[in-house]
């Protein structure tokens, strides 16, 4: 039996398939000793295939995580130039990846897995799926505003699309974005004259958070796990 090489390397839980294509472009990726350029390579079972030279094998149990990300911790596997990772509160001993990003100085909803197939399944544009965040910026609200974050908004050279907005307090914002371009909600608030001061992601699609407390994760259930694989 054979398995494409981007696939492989997904389900070894090195990487999502597209980061996998990347990191065979880079030339990281070796079989049988040999640099792997080819993406439609397809791994036999005698292959022996290395990354960072180390040998590669399929991780046979999968998991699928929701984690409360708090406040200074980073959504990267890297321990370069962040002292604290999310995977530091996860206690796992398998080589995990989270499915979209938080910046350090928000908070969360982050799903978590080492299966690069329901990875695509939530990243790919084609699933238009919204993330609620509750946000409180730094003055009241103008209700003008509103309008205009619903309607997109210039954040720097690109143009948001639709959005959702709810507001809850004078100060307290409910908005739902089906993009994740770098720092969004943050840039959006910020074009219009607004300091966030807290973001808090509460939902990625029908997936809610709920009473998971700060740093805690626990496993997806069977009907949540059903949903992203439904997508």
């Amino acid at each position: 039996m054979t398995v494409r090489i981007n696939k492989f390397l997904a389900d070894a839980g090195i990487a999502s398939r597209r980061k996998s294509e990347k990191l065979i472009l880079d030339g990281e990726i070796s079989v049988n000793g040999e640099i792997m350029t080819d993406l439609a390579y397809q791994v036999k079972n005698n292959d022996i295939v290395k990354y960072k030279n180390k040998i590669v094998k399929p991780v046979n149990k999968k998991y699928y995580l929701m984690l409360n990300k708090p406040i200074d911790y980073a959504c990267t596997n890297s321990k370069k130039h962040d002292d604290k990772i999310i995977f530091d509160l996860i206690d796992i001993d398998t080589k995990l990846f989270s499915i979209g990003r938080l910046d350090k100085d928000s908070r969360g909803l982050i799903l978590i897995t080492n299966d690069g197939d329901i990875y695509n399944k939530i990243i790919h544009p084609r699933n238009e799926i919204f993330k609620r965040y509750i946000v409180e910026i730094d003055r009241d609200f103008r209700k003008e505003d509103k309008y205009k974050l619903e309607s997109g908004i210039d954040i720097g050279g690109y143009i948001t699309t639709k959005s959702k907005v709810k507001i809850l307090r004078n100060k307290k914002i409910q908005i739902e974005i089906s993009e994740g371009k770098n720092r969004q909600v943050r840039r959006m608030f910020a074009a219009l004259g607004y300091n966030v001061i807290d973001l808090n992601r509460i939902s990625i699609g029908k997936i809610n958070m709920s009473k998971l407390e700060i740093g805690k994760y626990r496993h997806l259930t069977n009907n949540e796990l059903n949903y992203i694989k439904q997508l």
